[in-house]
């Protein structure tokens, strides 16, 4: 999977490396400020890949006295700033430009060559486009919707690459037509306000991607089938009354660590209670290798009540 990762940010990053230096070209010789902005745009996205892979390179390094739970949420955090790029170098300045060319329009010239370096991009952006979909159809489950898929998915990277290629596509459908505009109405004004559209747009994509990377970099639980997985395991062990609680969360798209609250039997002697613990663990890591590090607990029924009230409690406002 992470080598599936890498392989969509590659794609992504050499399809809109290469866009970008065509675009640019582009718009010093036809003078289109859509063109510009859209160069713009790919510049940013290509360094939103380099920061993608950076997260990937970071997150791979192993735990240490520091941080003994590992680097897994790297890839969160700079998935993160990616989205505040896109908001700020891509969205910002695509507006800006698209209101100085409002302000101030020129005609294009020799709009032809705009209309050929949209064609040749947006052909680079359906073949990048085409490896991130890939990657974020393996972690759809069966009649479940993108959306649904999206809103649930503990790989940033994915949806990140997914979302700028839908954007970069969307994006030049929009420069395509407001160039066009442009040229059947004689009035460079339109160049402009596709210009403050595509920031718009961008703008639109990197809300949704910091909402998501937000709850990611908080941290997000595991699946509820993973999580009803992990409390069946711990009922079928001989010795456990009741599972009172049962707490994971995402450290990285592949790396959960769980934590198991248990009713044991009040009789049970030492050693069985770390025969139980150990059962339980190894059935888990055996059935889900993600989930790395488990805790186990052993507390009474009544125990585990008071606590869950209290920190009720302490969270309640006042």
């Amino acid at each position: 999977m992470a080598s599936g990762r890498k392989l969509a940010i590659y794609a992504a990053l050499g399809g809109n490396v290469a866009v970008a230096i065509t675009k640019f070209v582009a718009a010093f010789i036809a003078g289109s400020s859509s063109m510009l902005t859209e160069g713009i745009h790919s510049l940013v996205d290509s360094g939103n890949e380099v920061l993608l892979l950076y997260g990937e390179h970071r997150a791979e390094r192993p735990p240490d006295e520091l941080h003994p739970l590992g680097y897994g949420r790297e890839v969160y955090f700079w998935s993160f700033v990616v989205a505040l790029l896109i908001f700020t170098a891509g969205a910002g300045v695509s507006v800006y430009e698209g209101i100085l060319h409002i302000l101030h329009p020129e005609m294009l010239e020799k709009p032809l060559i705009n209309f050929a370096v949209l064609g040749a991009s947006i052909i680079f952006e359906a073949a990048s486009m085409y490896f991130g979909l890939k990657e974020f159809r393996k972690s759809q489950r069966k009649n479940e919707g993108a959306w649904r898929t999206f809103r649930t998915s503990k790989d940033p990277t994915i949806f990140v690459v997914l979302l700028e290629n839908l954007a970069a596509l969307i994006g030049l459908v929009i420069a395509a037509a407001f160039i066009g505009l442009t040229v059947l109405t004689g009035n460079p004004v339109y160049d402009g306000i596709g210009s403050v559209l595509i920031g718009l747009l961008l703008g639109a994509v990197a809300i949704i991607l910091a909402i998501e990377c937000k709850h990611l970099l908080i941290g997000e639980r595991a699946s509820p089938q993973l999580q009803k997985a992990l409390k069946q395991f711990a009922e079928r062990e001989k010795g456990v009354c009741l599972v009172n609680e049962v707490i994971t969360i995402h450290l990285s798209p592949k790396d959960v660590v769980a934590m198991l609250s248990l009713d044991l039997e009040d009789e049970l002697p030492v050693g069985e209670v770390e025969g139980i613990s150990q059962r339980i663990e190894q059935t888990i890591k055996a059935q889900y290798p993600e989930v790395r590090r488990i805790f186990i607990r052993p507390q009474s029924r009544h125990e585990a009540g008071a606590e869950l009230a209290a920190l009720r409690n302490s969270a309640a406002p006042a």
